[in-house]
This record gives C-alpha cells, sequence and structure tokens, in this order.
C-alpha cells in the first residue's frame, strides 16, 4: 500500500531536499573538466623558469644579447597553452628570475657559471621537447 503524503508533509521534504539538491547539482558544475596537460609540461615550465634566470643574470654580468622575456613569451604563445598553464608558465618564469635575484646582486664568477649552465640547460632541455614532442 503506498503512502499519501499531505501537503505539508510534501513541502516540508521539499524544504529540506531541494537546497542539498541544489547544493550537490552546484558543487557538481563547479568541477569543470580540467585539461591534461601535455607531457612536455613538466620540462616546458623548467625551460621557462631557466630563461627567467637568465633573464636576470645575463644583463648582471653584462651580456646583453638575448632578451630572454620576449623568447619566453614566444615559445608560451608558440605552445597555445589554455589560461591555468599559461599562468603557470609565467610563474615558473617569474620564479626563475627571483631565485637568482635573492642570490645574487653583483656579478660574481659564481653568477657567470651559473649563467653558462643555465644556457646549455635551455639549449638542451629546448633540444629535448623539440625532438620529442613536436609535430
Amino acid at each position: 500500500m503506498s503512502k499519501i503524503y499531505s501537503i505539508k508533509q510534501k513541502s516540508f521534504y521539499k524544504s529540506i531536499f531541494a537546497p542539498f539538491t541544489l547544493m550537490v547539482f552546484l558543487s557538481l558544475s563547479s568541477l569543470s573538466a580540467k585539461a591534461v596537460d601535455p607531457p612536455y609540461q613538466q620540462e616546458m615550465e623548467r625551460l621557462v623558469r631557466i630563461l627567467g634566470s637568465l633573464y636576470f643574470l645575463q644583463p648582471l654580468c653584462g651580456y646583453n644579447q638575448t632578451d630572454w622575456q620576449v623568447e619566453a613569451n614566444e615559445l608560451i604563445n608558440l605552445d597555445k597553452p589554455d589560461n591555468e598553464r599559461k599562468q603557470r608558465l609565467i610563474g615558473a618564469f617569474n620564479q626563475g628570475y627571483i631565485d637568482y635575484a635573492q642570490s645574487y646582486n653583483i656579478c660574481t664568477p659564481s653568477a657567470i657559471i651559473a649563467r653558462n649552465r643555465l644556457l646549455e640547460e635551455a639549449q638542451t632541455s629546448s633540444s629535448s621537447i623539440h625532438t620529442r614532442f613536436a609535430e
């Protein structure tokens, strides 16, 4: 035998379950599908971080041949990342700059060594990314 609910009981259930149902719906709808990072994302973040470091070190030691910020922007734009990835890449560049700005305020022999190592790592990393992932 089925139960018959009075109008008061139905409105009671609606008043309890409607907000709960709405809350569940909103929480599920806010879980937008996150884009999956490309397989080279970590290497790309490292490369851009290196460019940020070079952007700081190069003029500090009197080397002004390359504008590493322009290079990083071009690299990021070529990759065509979504906004979230783009922000992470920009953050990596800024962190690379900050890392060395906190350590050096004048050009020292260790700053020159760091610059040279970073240049080598950037070249190796960019070649690796290009070789493995370029279309």
